[in-house]
């Protein structure tokens, strides 16, 4: 039986914003789909500081809402967090797209509130984890285009109930947009998921270079794009033989 079959644990969060040192975790689901059993569970946090309106026209959540509704967000945080590190202590592997945004603004957070992070409560890196935006890059490097979850789901076809941007919403999308990609490329599926992964590691580099080379040669400032995957500081770990299509 091959990883795709289940169980795997989606992943997704809200936030203030893009910046996952200083932005904060608004909502945030954990989608375990197991065949054809699907369980949700997801929070509504109190982040402790405003919502920027740009922020909240994406995702829907005001101040106002959160400061009312939403749990302390060092409860929640910890919930999230003990739910992934038991996951992936049973062998689950962690679906999120674009997985390094997700896993750093948790680490962020939770060593902010005093919480242990995910490698110090598992003992190891965050492994496996299983990224659509990396596998696609990976797999299909020169479709032009972007690649954006919603853009995903309109190469795939994949139409979803519901409104991208919520975070049990988005988590479906990307383990439907996964079972697509691997559908395509089923070569995917006869990985080990210690092998997806380290295949993920270096495809996530190979494309990270690119993208800070090609900035360079634009003149464009910033730190450009992490080159570990998915949590910064993570260990790469060898392909043993692998190769990143193109």
């Amino acid at each position: 039986m091959s990883w795709i079959e289940g169980p795997l644990l989606g992943f997704d969060t809200e936030t203030t914003g893009v910046d996952v040192d200083s932005d904060r975790i608004v909502t945030a689901a954990l989608v375990r789909r197991d065949g054809d059993r699907t369980d949700v569970r997801t929070w509504l946090l109190d982040p402790g500081v405003d919502i920027p309106a740009e922020a909240s026209a994406i995702h829907g959540v005001s101040t106002e809402h959160a400061r009312e509704y939403g749990e302390p967000a060092v409860l929640a945080l910890e919930e999230i967090a003990a739910g992934l590190a038991a996951a992936i202590a049973d062998g689950v592997p962690v679906v999120a797209y674009n997985a390094g945004f997700d896993l750093c603004i948790l680490d962020a957070e939770l060593r902010r509130h005093g919480l242990a992070t995910l490698p110090q409560r598992l003992g190891h890196d965050v492994v496996p984890v299983i990224d659509p935006l990396v596998l696609d890059r990976a797999e299909d490097r020169y479709r032009p285009g972007k690649r954006k979850l919603v853009d995903l789901c309109g190469f795939y076809r994949i139409t979803e109930e519901g409104r991208l941007h919520s975070a049990d919403v988005d988590v479906v999308a990307t383990l439907d947009v996964l079972e697509a990609i691997v559908g395509r490329f089923p070569h995917l599926a006869e990985l080990q998921l210690e092998r997806l992964h380290a295949y993920q590691v270096t495809a996530h580099r190979a494309w990270a270079e690119s993208f800070n080379a090609w900035r360079a040669r634009q003149g464009l400032d910033g730190p450009g794009a992490e080159l570990t995957w998915p949590v910064r500081g993570s260990v790469s770990m060898p392909v043993g033989g692998l190769t990143v299509a193109g």
